[in-house]
């Protein structure tokens, strides 16, 4: 099995961020140079919470366990590029994800789901191994769930009631439908990763 540097997949996955942020200068896509710029904030945050706060209050580590995982911040950068570049191919003013092919999305929720689910899980497993929570693994993939469905059926509702604000984001109820299970599929994507290959972490507070 190749091994890829968990630092270099989130240097390689701002760098591509980074060139959606040029492409979106060079069109003067406004939107895209906001997306962007938030996208290379929040990949850089690792390394500010890792410089600025190395020793926060037991239950604020425990929270914010995902961002010092290295391995979990590499599966949400390649998320995030791949996002960015969907929405804007790097130096093209080809839209996939709103435009030339609005089946783009999937890709999105699917990574989408899986990072969103890893982080719930990660989070949910440190609260329980320090004693704050009791949950054993199935209760904890059984709580894990529910809140990836509450946020995912957040996330649509709000996309349906800003629609008319935001004109090309138009979706059916069966295109909503279809976020939803797509997500639930990620996440179960993340249910292998972890429970099969102990990647972004190791279950093993039991």
């Amino acid at each position: 099995m190749v091994y890829i540097d968990p630092k270099t997949v989130l240097n390689v996955s701002r760098f591509i961020v980074f060139l959606g942020l040029v492409t979106a200068l060079v069109y003067w896509r406004i939107d895209h140079i906001y997306r962007t710029t938030v996208a290379l904030i929040g990949l850089y945050i690792p390394n500010l919470v890792e410089k600025y706060l190395k020793n926060p209050p037991s239950k604020i580590a425990l929270i914010l366990s995902p961002i010092y995982n290295v391995n979990s911040m590499a599966v949400l950068g390649i998320f995030i590029a791949i996002h960015v570049s969907l929405v804007n191919v790097p130096f093209t003013t080809i839209d996939l994800f709103h435009k030339e092919w609005r089946n783009a999305d999937m890709i999105s929720h699917f990574f989408g789901g899986l990072v969103v689910w890893l982080l719930v899980t990660e989070i949910l497993m440190n609260l329980t191994r320090n004693g704050y929570i009791g949950l054993n693994k199935r209760k904890l993939l059984i709580y894990s769930f529910v809140i990836l469905f509450m946020l995912s059926i957040g996330w649509e509702v709000a996309e349906k009631l800003s629609e008319s604000e935001i004109s090309f984001i138009h979706e059916s109820i069966g295109n909503k439908v279809r976020d939803i299970i797509v997500n639930t599929l990620g996440a179960l994507f993340g249910v292998y990763l972890v429970f099969r290959k102990n990647y972004p972490f190791k279950l093993d507070w039991d």
